[in-house]
């Protein structure tokens, strides 16, 4: 018996060790993340529009399993990131439109977290916790996830209940807080892939497009959830605009609140704050100089995967986490596939290489691309279908300040890049153009590389986008062959401001005889050597 004490004191003794040693993070890890303020404050601008008597739920992605027992680094929800400082898995935020209960007691927002486990976060890493979440993140009332299911909420008192997608790949904890919130909300079993088809349907379709929408609709129309969905079998049996109406409204009515949360955080995320306005503007230069060192360092000698690794040193130098996306470093034929990711050929020779690769910072990513040759010079053709794409993009950034349409930077870019082509032979009629330019123009960037944010109406102050025209000739064109195999992508990150946008990528340069001036410098990676391998 004394064997026995003796022995569960020691274990006792360790694990209060283990817990206190993992609650003191080292001083010096970064300080710039968002605040608890900010975070704060965007949970008070999403119920400034949340309906009266209303409560929105939001949960944690799901970790994802990389290999056997090894998972992906989790990445957070943004959502649920961007209104409360909270990275970890297996967790729910409860904001509420209205004070629930009185006085000293009332709260209007609740944090469930994943319990904290010494043995665990030995293994895995230190977890937030009940106590940490209050004195990081600034919430007074947190729960283990464990207690959601016994925590006193009556969900069917609340008029709306918005909610975002409820992911079906949740396991274990996160499986438990989701099943328990169907439960109690009662909220329908929906298969993801028709909740999408829902939601863009609701917010896409008119008149004017059912044919597309149709066409949109089609791939999925013979599996079992399309099939025995009556909305889309109304909308398919006539697909006309008395029946949209009708289906537009039965969606609204039954699936409205799903579809509030996106409505709701497209809103916000779409304008960024001065905070995220800084990481951004920190993740873009700092890709920006990525793509600058690249430049200087390419040679025809040298493999898509070792620019890759310079691109994601340079990251790692100023202190990213890592990339907002998947890189892309395609070389020749491979720079005419527009999200090639496996960068394998080894090899460059004095092929054009194109390199989309945006660092993630802070959970900001920017989206950065340039367009090189190995050799440190343009030959006569492949700088013509550069200054084309040049010269879109130099008409698109004028356009670029708040009250202008965003559906007019897409219209200026095929004006131009038609015109360039026309130019040269490569097409006769502006209508070919898409065979050689198949993607927009722009998109938001911020929390996701391609963020959420109004694509409807004018742009706005402090909306942070993309301008990105490109050209890509895939061999086998009809046109003459010296153009094939040329792809050029020149991507910029903007700042949409009152009167002019303001360029955050302007480390990278983008003339091309800047590019060609850039690639006589030397770089810090000149002379590297390695041992070859046995």
């Amino acid at each position: 018996m004394k064997l026995f004490n003796k022995t569960l004191i020691t274990a006792v003794a360790i694990c209060l060790v283990t817990v206190t040693a993992f609650s003191q993070e080292s001083q010096n890890t970064p300080k710039d993340y968002l605040s608890k303020e900010f975070h704060a404050g965007r949970r008070q601008a999403l119920r400034n529009l949340m309906p009266a008597n209303s409560v929105a739920v939001i949960f944690a992605y799901p970790e994802q399993v990389f290999s056997n027992d090894v998972n992906y680094v989790y990445h957070p929800n943004p959502d649920l990131y961007y209104l409360s400082g909270y990275k970890e898995p297996d967790a729910a935020l409860l904001i509420f439109k209205d004070a629930q209960g009185t006085g000293d007691t009332s709260y209007n927002e609740v944090l469930f977290v994943r319990k904290r486990d010494a043995q665990r976060e030995q293994w895995t890493g230190r977890r937030v916790g009940v106590e940490g979440a209050k004195a990081q993140l600034g919430f007074k009332r947190v729960y283990n996830g464990s207690e959601f299911a016994k925590f006193p909420i009556d969900f069917k008192k609340f008029t709306t209940v918005i909610y975002d997608d409820l992911s079906e790949d949740a396991s274990g904890d996160l499986k438990g807080l989701i099943s328990t919130f169907k439960t109690k909300a009662a909220v329908p079993d929906v298969d993801k892939a028709l909740m999408n088809d829902f939601n863009v349907i609701g917010k896409y379709a008119t008149a004017k497009n059912i044919p597309q929408i149709m066409n949109f609709l089609k791939p999925r129309l013979s599996d079992d959830a399309h099939k025995n969905s009556a909305i889309i079998q109304e909308l398919v049996a006539k697909p006309d605009s008395v029946t949209l109406i009708s289906v537009k409204a039965k969606i609204k009515a039954e699936y409205g609140n799903a579809a509030l949360f996106t409505e709701y955080t497209t809103a916000l995320r779409g304008i960024k704050q001065p905070e995220e306005l800084a990481l951004l503007s920190k993740s873009v230069q700092l890709s920006s100089i990525a793509h600058a060192e690249v430049m200087r360092a390419i040679k025809p000698s040298m493999s898509e995967r070792e620019l890759e690794g310079i691109l994601m040193y340079v990251h790692k130098k100023y202190g990213a986490e890592g990339e907002g996306y998947p890189p892309i470093v395609g070389v020749g034929a491979n720079a005419c596939i527009l999200h090639y990711e496996e960068n394998n050929e080894l090899v460059l020779n004095n092929q054009l290489v194109l390199l989309d690769v945006g660092s993630e910072y802070h959970g900001y990513s920017a989206d950065v691309t340039r367009t090189v040759p190995p050799s440190g010079k343009f030959t006569e053709e492949q700088k013509a279908i550069y200054q084309i794409v040049y010269d879109a993009q130099e008409e698109v950034f004028k356009m670029c300040k708040a009250g202008v349409p965003y559906a007019s930077l897409e219209a200026k870019t095929g004006e131009v890049l038609a015109a360039g082509l026309i130019k040269l032979g490569i097409i006769k009629d502006a209508k070919e153009l898409r065979t050689y330019y198949p993607h927009g123009v722009s998109h938001h960037m911020g929390l996701d590389v391609h963020d959420k944010g109004s694509y409807a109406g004018n742009l706005e102050e402090n909306m942070v986008i993309t301008v990105e025209p490109g050209i890509y000739i895939p061999a086998g064109s009809k046109c003459d062959k010296k153009w094939w195999n040329i792809g050029v992508r020149i991507e910029d990150d903007i700042v949409i401001g009152k009167d002019k946008g303001t360029i955050l990528s302007l480390d990278a340069p983008r003339k091309w005889q800047d590019v060609e001036k850039m690639a006589a410098e030397k770089s810090i990676f000149d002379g590297a050597k390695f041992p070859p391998l046995k």
